[in-house]
Formats: structure tokens, sequence, C-alpha cells
């Protein structure tokens, strides 16, 4: 009975969570000058589409007071994004996603980003992009969460970096 129970709950919680899984359709980090530092499109678009949303988006955030929501409701999607120091991380969600869940993600990102590079600033971002992209595809894959523990990504940054370091020695 017990047993039964268990597997039960258990197909539940997983039923309840692949339902639940979110998709994100794009990330964007700017500074406050409107610069763009990283860009991840997880919904094909064309790349004149993205040039036109990149720029309404940027100058739609960079316009909003500080102490305005950080959700807003564009086209016929959400947008939530966050200022940390002198960046944006801006990410749009379907309408009926979560936005909590969103500025999550985002505050998780920042947070490997802070880990790995010791207090994370605009300039990591500018020389070290290819880094902050691997960061992010260990963390998101295909817009989804794919790796909840910041122990489990950093893991296996690390050993990414060990096996750059090691190859030069073997070529």
């Amino acid at each position: 009975m017990r047993a039964e129970y268990c597997q039960q709950s258990t197909a539940q919680l997983h039923q309840c969570a692949t339902e639940s899984q979110q998709q994100m359709q794009f990330m964007l980090l700017f500074s406050r000058q409107g610069k763009l530092r990283l860009q991840k499109w997880y919904v094909p678009q064309a790349d004149k589409e993205k040039k036109k949303i990149t720029r309404e988006l940027v100058q739609t955030v960079l316009a909003r007071k500080p102490k305005m929501c950080s959700f807003l409701e564009w086209r016929d999607l959400k947008v939530v994004y966050k200022r940390y120091a002198s960046l944006y991380f801006c990410c749009a969600i379907e309408d009926q996603d979560n936005e909590l869940i969103t500025l999550e993600i985002i505050h998780r990102y920042v947070e490997l980003l802070d880990k790995y590079f010791g207090s994370v600033c605009e300039l990591d971002i500018i020389f070290n992009f290819e880094k902050a992209y691997f960061i992010l595809d260990e963390f998101l894959l295909g817009g989804e969460a794919q790796e909840t523990s910041k122990k489990n990504v950093l893991k296996a940054i690390e050993q990414a970096d060990l096996l750059q370091e090691v190859r030069p020695l073997t070529d």
C-alpha cells in the first residue's frame, strides 16, 4: 500500500514538474548605456527581428524608473528584468508563465556568474563572454532550467575548465 502510494505521488510530482516547465523566449544582458553584452534566443527569430526586439526592449527598460515593477507586458509576452550594478538582465516569457520563477532564474544566473568570476562586473562579461554563455548553457537548456543546483553547475564548469587546460598539453 505504502509503496504504491509513493509511486503514485512520485508520478504526480513528475507530471506537475513537467507541466509547470516554462520556456524562456530569450535573455538579454545590456548596460545602462544600452550596449548589448549578451543575448541568447531560445525561439527562432530572423536577425532583423532580433535587432528590432532588442532595440525596443532596451529603450523600454532603460526608460523605466527604478521603483517601477520589474515585469511588463510586451506584445504577446511578459518581460521580466532586473538590474545588477550596471547590467540589466532581461528575459521574455510566455503570458501564462510565472514572473517570480523567471526572476529567480535571473538571480541564480547572477549568483553563478558571481561564484565563477568572484563578484562579476560588466568587464567580466565583455572580456569573457564565451564563459558567460557557457555558464548560461550549463544552467538553461532550450529556455528551461536544466540544473537548479549551483554546486552542480559550477562543478560542470570547473571540469570543462580542466579539460581546456589539459587539451593544449596533449595536442
